[in-house]
């Protein structure tokens, strides 16, 4: 591993650990999966219809290509990309990949090109771009899929600091107003068919962690946040690629344990002690090609895989030491309809999950596992990657071609209303207030009932209040 700190971090370290500004909240969404981890929002109230010419705050097109998932802290919303040096050769890539698919050869991969690893932030208000900062300059070392992106690890953030992967091209931790913290070299990632990487970091008070699975020595490790400093690394024995986000669970009247380090994966899920690395459990079962995100809910952490297989299980982190295999740990299983690409969503105590990534939806009791409704197709709906999220007894499932469904949540499959844009989304939606904030292919959209807030006389778009910086790009110290 290498790491660089850049020209006066120091006294930037110093500033943001002083800052007095409130951490992201709970109205924030800091993450790919929310505030709360599961695919809900519980402050926001986001609109039911839209489409291009109803309820659209704005719509701005994006530089480059992402799938990151949009986050926002306060007042910006925050963005991955990557922008091709070349992007007639970027484009003829892309075609190669799409002619391979046509022709169904294997793997229909996007070969590497020049690019620029972006990082920037924008107004929650108009969507303008309040700053911009070139993280990387190079040329991937590996394909992608031909679905995929070199930029589809999505940002996260706690109210101080920003943290954007790019996988084998970096890690990189910035401030909220885009200066540079620190950078962390974790090494190549040489993926299975080629097909790129997705897994997102984490934040936990002062500790960052990245699952490192691929197909030579797969790890995780874990990085204290205002320096990059290496605090623990873990081999993680016989593990192939995966692409899902560890998941962070803290103590809890359910749960009154050590803080621990939940990943799923194809040889076995891990529970691993957050202060020291240390395995805590173990459980096979999972298919290969992990890919969702697990969530946690009243003492039950739920894994979730759907490639050549369907495997769902409930593990009870309180009776979780040691191989789980055969104990009463696994609270309940269930085969039927897990998904492949798409991650669960936990709405009060029901459980949400689509199957593979097709629009056949799943409805589980979060505590028993009984089956509230299943194989209901959401109408209209193609394939899906983006995960569902919910608020305001509402649950949003979004696919591939701009199509989305909203149903009501619970115990009956309810259509409340189906619409339209003309975009395709395959990174998951971010709810904040009264608006949901979409990724496309091409534009970022802000969907809402309400009107533009007024500026605020300080500024619009700042973190802290300050006046509104100009739309800069720069590159690193």
């Amino acid at each position: 591993m290498t790491r660089r700190l850049t020209f006066g971090t120091a006294i930037r370290v110093a500033m943001v650990m002083a800052l007095t500004s409130s951490a992201a909240a709970v109205a924030d969404w800091p993450r790919w999966r929310g505030p709360e981890h599961n695919g809900m929002a519980p402050e926001a109230t986001p609109p039911i219809h839209w489409s291009e010419d109803q309820n659209v705050r704005f719509k701005v097109a994006l530089p480059g290509h992402g799938l990151a998932s949009p986050i926002v802290v306060g007042e910006r919303i925050y963005l991955l990309s990557t922008v091709a040096a070349d992007g007639a050769a970027y484009a003829r890539s892309q075609e190669a990949a799409a002619e391979k698919l046509r022709n169904r050869e294997w793997p229909p991969a996007v070969d590497p090109v020049p690019q620029r690893f972006v990082v920037s932030a924008r107004s929650t208000r108009d969507g303008a771009l309040i700053w911009q900062r070139t993280a990387a300059e190079r040329v991937p070392h590996e394909s992608h899929y031909i679905d995929s992106s070199w930029a589809s690890a999505s940002p996260v953030s706690d109210g101080e600091v920003l943290l954007a992967q790019f996988g084998s091209n970096g890690l990189f931790a910035f401030d909220l107003d885009g200066d540079l913290l620190w950078q962390v070299d974790l090494g190549d990632m040489r993926t299975r068919s080629g097909f790129g990487e997705g897994s997102s970091p984490v934040i936990h008070g002062d500790t960052v962690v990245v699952n490192w699975d691929h197909e030579d020595d797969s790890f995780i490790v874990a990085l204290d946040r205002m320096t990059g400093k290496e605090l623990w690394r873990t081999a993680r024995p016989d593990e192939v690629s995966s692409w899902a986000t560890p998941l962070v669970v803290a103590s809890d009247e359910h749960y009154p344990g050590k803080t621990q380090v939940v990943v799923p994966a194809t040889g076995k899920s891990r529970g691993y002690d957050l202060a020291t690395g240390e395995e805590i459990w173990s459980l096979s079962g999972m298919t290969v090609n992990a890919i969702p995100t697990p969530v946690y809910r009243q003492g039950l952490v739920y894994l979730m895989s759907g490639y050549s297989g369907q495997m769902l299980q409930a593990v009870d982190l309180a009776k979780a030491q040691g191989p789980l295999e055969g104990t009463e740990a696994v609270r309940f299983v269930h085969e039927r309809h897990t998904p492949y690409v798409p991650s669960p969503l936990i709405a009060g105590d029901r459980l949400y999950f689509l199957k593979h990534f097709k629009n056949i939806l799943t409805v589980l009791d979060a505590d028993s596992g009984d089956v509230i409704y299943t194989e209901k197709r959401l109408p209209g709906v193609g394939n899906v990657y983006a995960s569902p999220v919910g608020a305001d007894g509402r649950v949003y499932f979004l696919s591939r071609d701009g199509h989305a469904v909203v149903l009501a949540d619970g115990d009956t499959f309810e259509v409340l209303a189906e619409n339209d844009l003309d975009d395709g989304f395959d990174a998951s939606p971010a709810l904040v207030g009264d608006t949901m904030y979409l990724r496309g292919r091409h534009h970022l959209y802000a969907l809402t009932t309400m009107p533009a807030p007024a500026s605020p006389e300080d500024g619009a778009g700042t973190a802290s209040g300050g006046t509104r910086p100009t739309a800069t790009e720069s590159h690193d110290e």
